[in-house]
């Protein structure tokens, strides 16, 4: 820990969140252990966890001892958003004949999640009662850390936990910069994003980084990558500021792949790019047209091939809104965008032609996307691609009953938010699809499968040092 900053030891967030519950709290923590100064004639209760401090993609245990044998307790999270929303999640347990539960092992009998689930604490975390509809958690700051409240109560409760007094209560903080990481703001030739470099010496391998037609600057996806030694920009390319999306063509793509491989502690001719939703679009595109970008491999996450980035972002959306009187909207008035561009267009046209992609290309999708058909587009790549003789560059993970925004693991799943479309800023409620379990077993899964697959085709070493959080 001697390379963190301060801002390693400022979470305090959830505190003040709570102080009421908080007085009422007989246990004080330490960095091993709580001891609870107990009323009652037994044991105090000792809550362990570890690591209290690390990736969000990194699993942590809980272990709860000197319980009475056969207790029923709950297990509770709790975590405020950067939009001060609270969420939570919990589980119920019963102690073994020694008194004593642990999350790794021991089932969870009930709460948002059930069995052995040791991260349900966080992928099952839903929007506390009373909060507003359609929320979703977005880490815009990632160099502040996901601060979360991991609490113990005694009984089976599923509701009214801040007027209980917990047994114990400790905080855990999940980072999406390892220690050494280094952000840089990119703002050069028109380009908007930002550069993720892991510490060491380098050169590293390069990852452009791109997400969908929400919008906006999302770094934590390229801070992750970076904190496991890829150099990686995220790039703001669907409305970044002073720039129309009559601006936004291949060209402007092209300029930000050459500004990560021009960085000197980029590996030159060792890239890859990832793209989610119409990011993947955009990769797809990229890998088959550009003669500027020759990625050594692609990963594409829920997307699709159909209307190939050729053009400008303008153009390839006034084509896109054509397709959108296919939309349906279910009876809670969420919108189910996946039927736009079904069936899956046999013209040659309307695709981007995936039979010119030379490098490896890995497909994810979620077997219950409602957002966008990426399992057909996949089916139709892959005939595609087997046409074409490059059958064998390509990858497909289909997750059952996953949906549409796979994202890091341990991540909430979002079936259903509020979104504005940025082309015409209207407001909606989008049903990404999914269900909760295996959603959170999909995203787990990938993020593995995703990290093996680029360091397998770029060349990936050793030459960084990720300092332990």
């Amino acid at each position: 820990m001697r390379s963190f900053t301060a801002a390693f030891f400022n979470s305090k967030l959830l505190y003040m969140a709570r102080v009421t519950a908080l007085k009422k709290i007989t246990c004080v923590s330490n960095l091993i252990s709580l001891r609870t100064v107990s009323t009652q004639k037994r044991a105090c209760p000792l809550f362990f966890i570890h690591p209290r401090r690390g990736l969000v993609d990194e699993k942590f245990r809980i272990v709860v001892t000197n319980l009475l044998p056969s207790q029923k307790v709950t297990l509770h999270s709790l975590h405020q958003t950067e939009d001060k929303n609270f969420w939570e999640a919990f589980g119920h347990y019963v102690s073994d004949e020694h008194g004593t539960v642990t999350g790794t092992t021991d089932e969870s009998l009930g709460g948002t999640y059930e069995g052995r689930e040791p991260m349900g604490l966080l992928w099952s975390m839903r929007p506390a009662p009373g909060s507003p509809q359609g929320l979703r958690i977005r880490n815009r700051d990632i160099l502040t850390p996901m601060v979360v409240q991991i609490s113990v109560y005694s009984g089976h409760l599923s509701e009214g936990f801040s007027e209980e007094p917990p047994l114990a209560t400790s905080v855990i903080e999940r980072w999406h910069v390892a220690p050494g990481v280094k952000r840089i703001i990119i703002r050069e030739e028109e380009v908007q994003g930002t550069l993720f470099l892991p510490p060491g010496p380098g050169p590293f391998p390069g990852v452009l980084d791109l997400w969908g037609a929400g919008g906006g600057l999302v770094e934590y996806r390229s801070a992750l990558l970076a904190s496991h030694g890829f150099a990686s920009m995220a790039l703001d390319y669907f409305a970044p500021k002073g720039l129309r999306m009559q601006d936004v063509d291949i060209a402007y793509f092209e300029k930000a792949y050459q500004i990560l491989q021009n960085h000197p502690k980029v590996q030159k001719d060792n890239l890859a790019m990832i793209g989610l939703s119409f990011g993947s679009d955009v990769t797809l595109s990229m890998a088959a047209y550009s003669k500027v970008i020759k990625p050594q491999c692609c990963v594409c996450i829920s997307g699709s091939h159909v209307v190939p980035i050729d053009k400008s972002l303008f153009e390839a959306f006034e084509e896109i809104q054509k397709l959108l009187k296919n939309v349906r909207m279910n009876e809670e008035n969420q919108i189910i965008q996946r039927d736009s561009i079904l069936p899956i267009p046999s013209d040659p046209a309307l695709k981007v032609d995936v039979g010119r992609i030379k490098c490896p290309l890995l497909l994810v999708n979620g077997g219950d996307d409602q957002s966008w058909p990426s399992v057909e587009s996949a089916a139709d790549i892959e005939m595609m691609m087997e046409k074409a003789g490059n059958r064998h560059l390509l990858t497909v993970l289909t997750y059952p009953d996953a949906g549409h925004l796979i994202e890091p693991p341990y991540s909430p799943h979002f079936r259903a938010t509020n979104f504005i479309r940025q082309q015409t800023n209207e407001k909606i409620v989008m049903l990404w699809g999914g269900q909760t379990k295996p959603h959170a077993y999909a995203q787990e899964d990938s993020w593995s499968k995703t990290i093996a697959f680029l360091r397998q085709h770029l060349c990936f070493s050793s030459n960084f040092a990720k300092a332990k959080l």
